[in-house]
């Protein structure tokens, strides 16, 4: 089984590193009204000749666009990507900092680190139950109060005994 998860992870739609280069072209486009090739280097820290493999590969894929004075803009299926991400990214470093009582800077790492690992159906679904759990729903407040409080009393790292309350289901146990 463990062969068949390691090798889904190249499977996703895209990699961590295209997915920061179509936020690139996001973010100097909403700054500054353009995005060239060089600019994103220059976001990104990184050669141009990266970005150009980059982009080159994400216009490709219908990603991106580029105009005659080589001036690039994310297509309808790049923007939704963008905004995808960007939805996880804050839900989840919302839940890392007000669930979990997470370091904020810490927090903004781990977001990102998820958000490019999971699933679009996994990133979906957990944005989702995100919203719902910092929602004004009274069970998602409850929730959250019960979770403060627990945390508090006996600490942050749970270890899986205490998480399934001594009964840990095979799944679980065969990984820990």
């Amino acid at each position: 089984m463990f062969q068949e998860v390691w090798k889904s992870y190249e499977e996703n739609e895209l990699t961590h590193s295209a997915a920061h280069h179509l936020m690139a072209v996001h973010e100097l486009r909403t700054r500054h009204g353009y995005a060239r090739v060089s600019d994103i280097a220059q976001h990104l820290k990184i050669t141009k000749g990266s970005v150009s493999s980059a982009m080159k590969h994400l216009k490709e894929r219908g990603y991106v666009r580029e105009d005659h004075n080589k001036f690039l803009e994310l297509s309808d299926k790049g923007a939704k990507v963008v905004a995808e991400i960007e939805a996880a990214r804050m839900a989840f470093q919302r839940f890392l900092v007000h669930a979990l009582g997470m370091d904020e800077d810490d927090a903004e790492i781990d977001a990102c680190k998820v958000e490019h690992l999971v699933s679009a159906e996994t990133r979906s679904r957990l944005t989702h139950f995100l919203r719902f759990l910092f929602s004004e729903q009274p069970a998602a407040r409850v929730f959250l109060e019960a979770l403060r409080i627990h945390t508090l009393e006996h600490g942050a790292v749970i270890a899986a005994e205490e998480v399934f309350a001594g009964a840990i289901p095979d799944g679980v146990r065969d990984r820990a």
